[in-house]
């Protein structure tokens, strides 16, 4: 079957070469930028990819923005972070026709920190729904952690995405921020509420989970570091759910990208 590829991407210079790089085997590649500053859509047409601009919508609507733009019927969701390994592209490339039932399928992901592969946290094993049929499915339109819908079989494929999303300990800081204000932000729009004690209860149970039960501390100091900015981005994100309920909710949330 022919295979789209569709990335979103802004401020992506140090990514979007190996990203496209890792994609030469689809038929079509769509590239969405957001109105990049560091060169990012000159590098993108370095290669052979057809480089679009949209103004920031959220991730879910971004997405479903590049989605929509593909040619063909199977598309593979990409962040302009994450490539294709070898072995999943020859995978992919070996799909010839699925089953009608089968609309969507997962693919591993493994995750990589200081050019390390990190097994625990909660990071591994993890699997994301990346490979669509766009005609039967769309994206949830949540304004974080969106997710792709659709009614019909989802089948596992067994290579893996390589995802490089944070390059230093700020960078962790940085993305728990901003991932936490928009948690809270779509939160306060499902009428949500949030106590004194919230913030405290899924933070110290995120860190237990991630630190202790997913045995984050095999990952050694960078372990920590990961288990605790999940922590903090549970703190935070109900922390901020509660000021949203006391005294409203702020006009300038993070939605750039």
């Amino acid at each position: 079957m022919k295979i789209s590829v569709a990335i979103i991407a802004y401020n992506e210079a140090d990514h979007i070469g190996p990203c496209l790089e890792s994609v030469s085997f689809a038929d079509e590649v769509v590239l969405v930028d957001a109105g990049s500053t560091d060169g990012t859509q000159e590098i993108a047409k370095e290669y052979p990819c057809r480089v679009l601009h949209q103004t920031w919508n959220g991730f879910s609507k971004q997405k479903q923005f590049a989605v929509d733009q593909c040619q063909n019927d199977w598309v593979l969701i990409l962040d302009a972070d994450e490539r294709v390994s070898v072995e999943l592209a020859h995978e992919i490339d070996r799909i010839e026709n699925s089953p009608i039932e089968v609309t969507a399928f997962q693919i591993p992901r493994k995750n990589f920190f200081h050019d390390r592969w990190i097994q625990h946290c909660g990071w591994w094993p993890e699997s994301v729904l990346r490979l669509v049929h766009q005609k039967r499915g769309l994206f949830d339109g949540r304004l974080v952690h969106e997710k792709w819908q659709t009614n019909g079989t989802i089948t596992l494929l067994e290579n893996p995405i390589f995802h490089y999303s944070y390059q230093s300990y700020a960078d962790l800081l940085t993305k728990m921020q901003r991932y936490s204000t928009l948690a809270a932000y779509q939160m306060a729009q499902e009428k949500r509420s949030a106590h004194w004690w919230t913030p405290i209860t899924h933070g110290v149970g995120m860190f237990i989970k991630a630190y202790g039960i997913q045995r984050g501390f095999l990952d050694g100091f960078d372990g920590l570091m990961i288990s605790l900015s999940v922590a903090g981005g549970a703190f935070m994100k109900y922390a901020k759910l509660l000021e949203m309920n006391h005294y409203g909710v702020s006009d300038n949330a993070e939605f750039n990208p």
